[in-house]
């Protein structure tokens, strides 16, 4: 494996939460206070404004891809400035996304526009004050957006909304795909289109593999720290949740959301699959050393060049189903959300808004990054697209289960990350560690709802 793809792979070891006691209330109308629209700049009306982004942290495709959209955008806004400026700390470990905006709210100079993580979304409207979109530009033009030709997907447009209103605009993410090495599964004496549609027809192809591999061969970043959002959509697709509708009741231990922990153990019990941390599952399938993953679908231009440089071949399948039952994938990713308080500087971090999530910003995004178009439309006949999709297969179940995904819940309150940390303590003791699943979960799940309550 290259050093980039590999730098690339532990950047990416753990999705963003939040660690923070206290709070930084901020306002939720926009700064001209009178509920209009905030006015358009004029076209010699200089602004400067700052937009914080975790996925600067990442060196190569990343970085390279937003900083060439920036000089896009600042080309076509003469009279707008943007600083670019990384998640500060260093790092997306631990919730540093948001607890970065937070940090600098307390200081009083927050980024004007931020990129948070979706599982952030109650604590970035309730308790950092994010300006909605809809207050800044007008609900009419925020609906605009979100159509016109290539409209966002139904399944994403609205993920950064609360109680009705427009708060941000859903930016990039991806979905749980089960990627596999089909050289290794050809190798074990299965097909390489061999079926992976449900986690009976995976574990047999973990068994060929692992006797292949001589070690065992599957890896689940949904079961590790870091996997919480991935971990969302097996306890959905087991008949589970993790927070009840009116998100009063914790609901992580119940009889079905327990079905996918057992699953897990088994699995591990019989060693087809790995106890790693995230990183190493990922530095570990792009050297060819196991053969099926499921894992946020960003990692694919990494995956494809590790499978390059490996001379293997890399396909992939949507998220497993349990038997009887329908997959239902949750989405990982980010949007973008406005903490300005000025007027000027708030219909500027609009414009960059609108620049970041349109038809060309995901061209530019997809390709170069591979999170999903969320105009999906693009990749259909006559859109630009069209041929990359058509020409990379790997793609198409990402894609795919945009139409049946639902979203990465966010827990309430000031200590959703603790709420996390207790879940993901718990399914690794339960899975890998030999504790008895349903008394570890029960006790995890008291704990959080004392957490949220």
């Amino acid at each position: 494996m290259s050093t980039t793809v590999r730098t690339v792979l532990t950047a990416l070891s753990a999705a963003a939460v939040l660690a923070t006691a206290g709070c930084a209330t901020g306002t939720t109308t926009a700064a001209t206070g009178s509920g209009d629209p905030v006015p358009e700049l004029s076209a010699d009306q200089q602004v400067e404004i700052t937009f914080e982004s975790y996925n600067l942290l990442q060196a190569g495709a990343w970085s390279d891809t937003v900083h060439s959209l920036i000089d896009e955008f600042e080309a076509q806004h003469p009279n707008i400035s943007v600083q670019a400026q990384p998640t500060q700390g260093g790092s997306t470990d631990n919730g540093a996304t948001a607890s970065s905006v937070q940090t600098q709210l307390l200081a009083g100079n927050p980024p004007d526009v931020a990129q948070l993580t979706f599982d952030a979304l109650d604590f970035t409207v309730n308790e950092l004050g994010a300006v909605p979109v809809d207050a800044i530009a007008g609900a009419d033009v925020v609906d605009e957006h979100l159509g016109g030709e290539h409209p966002f997907h139904p399944n994403a447009a609205g993920l950064a909304d609360w109680e009705g209103t427009t708060v941000g605009i859903p930016y990039v993410f991806s979905t749980p795909v089960l990627f596999y090495n089909a050289s290794v599964l050809e190798a074990a004496g299965l097909p390489t289109d061999t079926d992976l549609s449900t986690w009976d027809a995976v574990a047999d192809a973990a068994r060929a593999a692992t006797e292949h591999l001589g070690r065992p061969a599957l890896t689940v970043s949904c079961a590790v720290k870091g996997g919480n959002w991935c971990m969302q959509g097996l306890f959905r697709s087991a008949g589970g949740a993790v927070l009840s509708d009116d998100r009063e009741t914790i609901e992580f231990a119940s009889d079905d959301s327990l079905d996918a922990v057992h699953m897990l153990r088994e699995l591990y019990d019989e060693g087809v699959l790995e106890n790693a941390s995230s990183a190493t599952m990922m530095e570990s399938f792009g050297k060819g050393q196991s053969a099926i993953q499921l894992q946020t679908s960003a990692l694919q231009s990494s995956y494809l060049a590790a499978a390059d440089a490996g001379g293997w071949e890399l396909r992939a399948a949507a998220m497993p189903a349990f038997d009887g039952k329908d997959a239902v994938p949750t989405n990982s990713g980010s949007a973008l959300f406005v903490f300005s308080q000025d007027p000027a500087e708030q219909r500027a971090a609009w414009e960059l808004i609108s620049f970041l999530t349109s038809d060309h910003a995901y061209e530019k995004i997809s390709t170069g990054i591979g999170y999903l178009p969320l105009r999906t439309s693009l990749t259909e006949d006559g859109g630009a697209l069209k041929d990359w999709v058509d020409s990379l297969p790997v793609v198409r179940p990402n894609l795919d289960q945009l139409d049946t995904m639902e979203p990465w819940t966010s827990y309430p309150g000031n200590s959703y990350v603790q709420v996390d940390t207790v879940l993901a303590d718990a399914i690794e003791q339960s899975v890998f560690y030999g504790k008895d699943p349903e008394a570890t979960m029960r006790a995890a799940a008291e704990r959080a709802q004392q957490l949220i309550s």
